[in-house]
């Protein structure tokens, strides 16, 4: 951990919150997430605390615009411990007054008193995954949430005050068809979220899904098939008064994710917990992602991360182009070139002209960004400019 880190640019912070603990690992899931009932969760938030002072004792943040809890499900543990580390953090940390604060969530690892406690305790933003509203493909994913529960948790969300609410939903799951994907957005549509997160199932190394495709047990929609429920999703949302800003991420006027819009301009983010991330001027820091390895490098009086590297200035450049442009609006080329003295169009030279040329980037108000024939193949154009 380098003794002082100071972020020279001056624009919105965040801070991230990794709680590591779930009811059961989905199937889809390649994420740092275990099963709590094999750990001790109260050392593990005895830990947090101990990383949080550590941080706190040898640098000068300036302000964090965000806090953002996430999982595995944060909700596995009482909603009392949240918000008693929710106030360390406010404690340890400058948070703004006005900050985001998130926590995710599940259907089935809530109640109305839970979701009573946490607004109370200053959770602002609730981020809910639903995934889908048929129970046949839920069981399919290993959720272990029904529908009804599904719906019965964003009613009590909404009875708890929460107005800053996100759904999470995945497409081209296991024997998923058009028509019930079609069923399930519609649906969640009609929950009016300020906030909707669509992502189209991957399949990444370390899932259980990754196993079973490998093997040829895995069946999924053909490409045919998730490329209509894509254009479903496009349609469906077009008339809504949620605005397509990211490639996956949707939002009323105002409600975009404040956090995660640092990590998608490659802004200074902190990062606490078993498998957690910092990135902060630059320097990337990793923390163990073993809760146990996490807890007594901590209790040792040692720092809980295992690797620390200072990005090359062109790698830091090539990494904030890539997260640039999975945002709508794009990059600001000016303010790309001021950060790192590197004019984009210099720097890909043939590479970006043959995107431009091919329709699938685009420049505009000085932004360059991904055209509206790109985004259906964003990974693929994406690729061209690592």
């Amino acid at each position: 951990m380098p003794d002082t880190l100071v972020d020279k640019d001056q624009s919105p912070a965040g801070l991230y919150v990794h709680i590591p603990f779930c009811r059961s690992k989905c199937s889809y899931c390649a994420f740092v997430s275990y099963p709590g009932k094999d750990f001790d969760t109260g050392a593990y938030l005895t830990a947090l605390h101990r990383e949080a002072d550590l941080w706190q004792e040898k640098n000068a943040f300036r302000e964090f615009a965000s806090i953002f809890i996430g999982g595995g499900t944060p909700t596995y543990l009482p909603a009392r411990e949240l918000t008693d580390l929710l106030t360390r953090l406010r404690t340890d940390f400058p948070v703004r007054d006005d900050a985001e604060i998130t926590i995710e969530t599940n259907p089935n690892t809530i109640d109305q008193r839970t979701l009573n406690d946490l607004r109370s305790g200053g959770v602002n933003r609730l981020s809910i995954g639903i995934q889908s509203l048929d129970d046949q493909t839920l069981r399919k994913i290993d959720r272990t949430h029904t529908a009804d529960e599904a719906r019965a948790a964003v009613k009590m969300a909404r009875a708890a005050g929460y107005d800053n609410l996100n759904l999470d939903l995945i497409y081209g799951l296991p024997g998923q068809s058009v028509t019930e994907w079609r069923a399930t957005l519609a649906e969640t549509m009609d929950f009016e979220p300020e906030h909707l997160a669509v992502y189209q199932l991957s399949i990444d190394p370390g899932s259980r899904f990754s196993e079973q495709f490998k093997s040829g047990g895995l069946l999924l929609p053909d490409e045919e098939a998730e490329a209509e429920m894509a254009e479903s999703t496009s349609e469906m949302l077009a008339d809504s008064n949620l605005e397509r800003y990211e490639i996956s991420n949707y939002a009323r006027p105002g409600r975009q994710c404040r956090h995660n819009l640092i990590y998608w301009q490659n802004g200074s983010y902190l990062g606490l917990g078993a498998g957690a991330v910092s990135c902060w001027e630059g320097i990337r820091i990793s923390n163990s992602p073993d809760p146990e390895l996490y807890g007594e490098r901590l209790a040792a009086g040692e720092p809980a991360w295992l690797n620390a590297e200072a990005l090359p200035r062109q790698a830091s450049f090539r990494e904030t182009v890539i997260m640039g442009l999975r945002l709508l609006k794009g990059i600001d080329l000016d303010h790309l070139a001021d950060r790192f003295n590197l004019d984009a169009r210099e720097y890909y030279g043939d590479t970006l002209e043959k995107l431009l040329d091919q329709k699938l980037v685009e420049t505009r108000d000085n932004h360059l960004r991904l055209t509206a024939t790109a985004l259906p193949v964003a990974n693929q154009v994406l690729s061209e400019l690592v």
